[in-house]
């Protein structure tokens, strides 16, 4: 079974954790399990596109190589859930129950987010190869950026300053439970990603396609959609634009 983060690479500064992981990755040198920590990204990578601010040394960003042996193309969401459900152990035994998992992967704290996940798969026709997981986790910093909307950290949750390192590897023993979970019970993983979702039966404005209406959040399926119901069941996939949620 995969060790996560073991080996661990430490950086002072880098573009970006993933793109290094990545790279690692094509050139035949990354291990299962092998993590790159970076005190600094210059080109952080978010969702869709977007980067992911940190600042220096004050937070987690980590990424993480993992073979997903004996796991098919129809357990990527899967992984996905284990990953968040990890992440979302971890920042919670910090923070507190008000902690919670945005779909499809962040970890919000109340209505404010406290961490992002971005998840690169690798694939040999219809064989899921390797996945490298990109985790960014606010811990100590205070001053975010004005151009990010609601940030929040460990530090101005609960008033104390946290070791990165120290953090780094309770990450990783979280991870590595939720990880191990997909091999004894795969729906067991979902189950506990969709107990932990965010705003989870209550009603959100959503726009999808040319229409803005409201629905309850219901649930994530086994293949990453959210189902929302407002006259009907309807089900909504990852990039959709998603109004006061």
């Amino acid at each position: 079974m995969v060790n996560i983060g073991k080996p661990l690479i430490i950086l002072s500064s880098i573009d970006s954790t993933n793109i290094y992981a990545m790279q690692e990755v094509t050139d035949g040198l990354a291990k299962n399990g092998q993590a790159y920590f970076t005190f600094e990204q210059t080109a952080g990578k978010g969702q869709r596109g977007k980067k992911w601010m940190s600042e220096a040394g004050q937070n987690i960003m980590v990424s993480i190589v993992l073979k997903p042996e004996n796991l098919s193309i129809n357990d990527i969401f899967l992984g996905n859930a284990a990953i968040a459900a990890g992440c979302y152990d971890f920042f919670s035994s910090l923070a507190g129950e008000e902690t919670s998992i945005k779909w499809p992967n962040d970890i919000y704290w109340r209505d404010r987010k406290a961490g992002g996940i971005l998840i690169e798969n690798i694939f040999a026709g219809q064989t899921w190869k390797r996945c490298v997981i990109g985790i960014g986790i606010n811990i100590n910093e205070v001053k975010f950026d004005p151009i990010l909307p609601n940030p929040v950290s460990l530090k101005q949750i609960t008033g104390k300053t946290f070791d990165l390192l120290e953090q780094l590897n309770n990450l990783f023993q979280c991870l590595q439970v939720r990880w191990n979970q997909l091999y004894t019970g795969k729906l067991s993983v979902l189950e506990y990603y969709n107990n932990k979702l965010y705003k989870k039966e209550q009603v959100v404005t959503i726009k999808k396609d040319n229409r803005v209406f409201s629905a309850t959040i219901k649930g994530v399926s086994a293949n990453g959609q959210m189902e929302v119901f407002s006259t009907e069941a309807e089900f909504l996939n990852h990039g959709e634009n998603y109004i006061n949620y």
